[in-house]
């Protein structure tokens, strides 16, 4: 990112936005609190991905934990204080539900990167995420129960990623998990040796950030929008998604591309 951009960009405190070709590395930047999400960090994190969604050179998004460990939940010094996000010149654009929309609606795929602990609310942001990699030493927990709450914001995300059963003993009993149990019931994608972390997200996230924008912005739509759609209306819809697909400019490049034996050339790159 040129010095230029950086001028531009929000006055971020909380997060670490930093763009590397078209790979965004966002990483929540509390490590004295174990990134543990604040009203601030929360209205950050959406601000973050409002202007990734608005930058047509980004094509994925890392999301991390700064000082060693992705994140310990919900700040609970915050809780029951009503706390606000500071007076910083950072737009106030909404809290924890907001934030999970956000997820949904940046057009860009997110690949969560947990080194040592996801719990809570941070296992919510893994939930969030499109992809998500750990380290094997990594854990995974819903602790809530234990200090006489329960994981109200994060079940939705949960449910959606793992059977009913396994998100009722996690969030029932608020034991942690390995990395490894986390893989097998589908709560992430895979865990792996913490010195191949780094290199396993690089490689999805290039992998992923070469595909079209036009075309994996508007898959994520359809992906979310037909979720919970009756078969009988999510067929037609998705007919009519294909067709925005063949509208558009990087789908025509595609197929030229592929006739010519070359690498397409997406638009905005």
């Amino acid at each position: 990112m040129s010095a230029e951009q950086e001028s531009e960009l929000p006055p971020f405190k909380d997060v670490l936005y930093e763009v590397d070709g078209h790979v965004l590395n966002l990483c929540m930047n509390r490590p004295t609190r174990r990134n543990a999400l604040s009203v601030g960090l929360v209205n950050e994190l959406i601000v973050a991905l409002e202007t990734a969604r608005d930058d047509p050179s980004i094509g994925a998004i890392v999301l991390s934990g700064a000082g060693g460990a992705f994140c310990s939940g919900g700040d609970i010094s915050q809780m029951s204080g009503g706390a606000e996000a500071e007076d910083n010149g950072m737009p106030f654009r909404g809290g924890f539900v907001e934030l999970n929309l956000a997820f949904t609606q940046v057009g860009k795929p997110i690949i969560a990167k947990v080194q040592r602990y996801a719990y809570g609310g941070g296992l919510g942001l893994v939930c969030a995420s499109q992809f998500a990699i750990a380290e094997e030493g990594a854990k995974f927990g819903t602790p809530e129960i234990d200090r006489g709450l329960f994981p109200m914001m994060i079940m939705a995300n949960i449910l959606r990623m793992v059977p009913r059963r396994e998100a009722l003993e996690l969030m029932l009993t608020g034991e942690r998990i390995s990395a490894t149990r986390a893989a097998e019931i589908g709560l992430i994608n895979r865990a792996v040796p913490a010195d191949d972390l780094d290199s396993e997200v690089d490689a999805l996230a290039k992998k992923l950030a070469s595909k079209s924008p036009q075309v994996l912005a508007l898959g994520l739509q359809a992906f979310y929008q037909q979720a919970d759609m009756d078969l009988v209306d999510a067929l037609p819809y998705l007919q009519d998604m294909l067709l925005q697909c063949f509208s558009t400019d990087d789908a025509r490049e595609g197929m030229m591309a592929f006739m010519e034996k070359r690498e397409p050339r997406w638009s905005g790159r």
